[in-house]
């Protein structure tokens, strides 16, 4: 139910394994095991508050990092008869919660972009694809299973020769606030044993709601920016401030490797400089995406913003990630269950059964096979067991 985009889909593969269930059936018993797992969870935040959630596993982690973002789905008002009504976009906040294997280094192990980053082509794609994202995220002509691949495919074009490599994912889902969804991701990564690990990295994009989340529950781990978004705005600026693409391309490749090679302030005193040639954005006045007085606007505001958390020389030696490229393919393996032309989910609360059986499915750490192990009436439990 949660590994199938659909519960049609879901009722399909059971009646070919000859199991007679009707898609209303297969509905309802996703949402009743969903909502078990909602419960769950929400036991475990309460636990955590109290200083009660125990460490799970056995051996802490060497190298852990915690990546969030979110993704867009269309919801409908409740009970108001046939038909759906007064629909709405809200976000499902994603997170990726992954121990590591990678080694620190006395010099950076790559101290020149990826060649990935150097493709015209390749980057246009990528920035295309990334901008869409943000501009119309609900956009429901796209279809869910393309962006799946499409974000899987932007997470293996971005790895370099000293990416850390990733070990077990475990993820938390769910359409709550982020003032709720910080302390779901802490009792996640206390029962994991992160707060223990030597080297901690929290990887997020620009928006400020990540950060207070990373204030609030990982302030010991090393904030880190996405670097994608980084060279999305820079690039952009690049592209539209100059008369000829041959020109964009070489000003973009001198500030991605700037901000690569931890030279941020270099690229933001040219921003202003090229700011001022081309002025400022009015602010009472709409201005098209493509104006080159926005687009500077935009770089230069998203670089000053996170200028401390950009050092990627020191992380790629410290052996940490600096994209959130894995978080962001993980959202679109959500969206491929939540997210299509004929879903409209109730709010406030409609899709998160299913939110949490999709990360059950998605994590690599056996939960679902320990869900219904322990789930009353499994015909395989040990009864006498404590």
């Amino acid at each position: 139910m949660g590994q199938f985009h659909s519960d049609t889909q879901a009722a399909l593969a059971l009646n070919w394994a000859k199991i007679k269930i009707s898609r209303s059936q297969v509905q309802r018993i996703a949402r009743q095991l969903g909502n078990e797992m909602v419960q769950q969870r929400d036991n475990k935040v309460v636990q955590r508050r109290r200083r009660e959630l125990p460490v799970r596993v056995s051996v802490t982690p060497e190298v852990v990092a915690v990546e969030v973002d979110g993704g867009r789905l269309r919801t409908r008002a409740p009970e108001r008869g046939p038909g759906v009504h007064e629909v709405q976009s809200k976000e499902e906040k994603v997170a990726c919660l992954m121990t590591l294997q990678s080694q620190k280094s006395e010099h950076d192990p790559q101290p020149e972009p990826p060649p990935s980053f150097r493709r015209p082509r390749r980057v246009r794609r990528l920035v295309a694809q990334m901008k869409r994202a943000a501009e119309n995220p609900q956009d429901l002509q796209e279809n869910p299973v393309e962006q799946e691949e499409q974000t899987t495919e932007q997470s293996r074009s971005v790895k370099y020769r000293s990416c850390p490599r990733r070990l077990v994912r475990t993820c938390v889902a769910s359409m709550a606030c982020s003032d709720k969804f910080g302390p779901m991701m802490a009792a996640e990564a206390q029962e994991r044993g992160f707060y223990q690990a030597k080297r901690r990295a929290f990887v997020a994009d620009g928006a400020l709601c990540n950060w207070s989340i990373h204030r609030g529950y990982f302030a010991d781990f090393e904030p880190i920016t996405d670097f994608l978004h980084a060279l999305c705005y820079v690039y952009l600026a690049a592209m539209g401030t100059c008369e000829s693409e041959t020109e964009g391309w070489s000003l973009y490749e001198k500030w991605l490797r700037g901000c690569w090679q931890g030279r941020v302030c270099e690229v933001i005193e040219e921003l202003k400089v090229i700011q001022e040639r081309v002025g400022h954005p009015p602010e009472c006045e709409e201005l098209d995406r493509k104006d080159p007085r926005r687009l500077v606007s935009d770089a230069l505001s998203y670089l000053s913003n996170n200028e401390s958390r950009m050092d990627y020389p020191r992380y790629r030696r410290e052996g940490l990630p600096v994209t959130s490229s894995l978080v962001e393919s993980l959202v679109g393996e959500f969206n491929a269950r939540v997210k299509s032309r004929g879903k409209c989910w109730n709010r406030p609360d409609g899709p998160e059964p299913i939110l949490q059986l999709r990360a059950a499915v998605l994590s690599e750490d056996g939960r679902l096979d320990r869900f219904f192990a322990a789930r009353p009436g499994y015909p395989y439990r040990n009864r006498n067991a404590a």
